[in-house]
């Protein structure tokens, strides 16, 4: 199978539904004022998880590592009415970015923002979610992936990104970052307690679901 990845993900943008007027601006923002723009979302995974929130109509959803709001945007439209998205940003820097965004988006009702170390702030949710979005520091994975999964309700989603990590994980030697994460798809793969898919989409998307 001989094809450029850079060539399908563009052919894919393509054929996916242009973002709404915010995300354009978000992204954009995102590329001036960030010096990792390509953290974000993005059009096709952006709308993959609209869809997935559309289809689920979660009341509670729980995001781990907001950025500047796209994915956390995105997963907002598909809440149930009376739903409410948590996001938890680590770097107060992007605060700015974020409110900004939500309330140009009309999701100030929506959206939760917390600023600060996850780890700190997770045990202090007496909530049980439908719906987990985990983009957190990547070599910590397996200790969210404990931390969290007590608070997915049964039938619940989590959703984990980067698991691929551009590809690496399929070489024999690895990085020690790329290690830690190939061990921690092996973990998910492992757990009888859910079932899993990993969606070769972008830099990769672990979809659990909670038995």
């Amino acid at each position: 199978m001989h094809f450029s990845l850079k060539k399908i993900n563009r052919y894919c943008e393509s054929h996916t539904t242009t973002p709404s007027r915010v995300l354009y601006d978000l992204d954009r923002a995102t590329h001036l004022k960030t010096l990792a723009p390509q953290m974000a979302s993005g059009a096709v995974q952006g709308k993959l998880f609209q869809f997935i929130s559309q289809m689920l109509q979660p009341k509670s959803i729980l995001e781990v590592g907001t950025f500047t709001g796209y994915a956390a945007i995105c997963l907002a439209e598909g809440l149930d009415k009376d739903g409410v998205l948590h996001t938890i940003e680590a770097n107060e820097e992007f605060e700015y970015i974020i409110r900004d965004f939500v309330k140009r988006a009309n999701l100030e009702d929506k959206i939760k923002l917390y600023i600060g170390d996850a780890k700190e702030v997770i045990p202090t949710m007496d909530l049980q979610f439908d719906l987990v979005f985990m983009d957190a520091a990547k070599r910590e994975y397996a200790f969210y992936y404990d931390l969290l999964f007590d608070k997915i309700k049964s039938g619940g989603y989590l959703m984990v990104d980067n698991v691929l990590w551009d590809g690496k994980v399929v070489e024999e030697k690895k990085n020690t970052d790329t290690r830690i994460l190939d061990e921690f798809n092996k973990k998910v793969q492992a757990d009888d307690r859910v079932e899993n898919v990993l969606l070769p989409i972008r830099d990769g998307i672990m979809l659990i679901r909670k038995r």
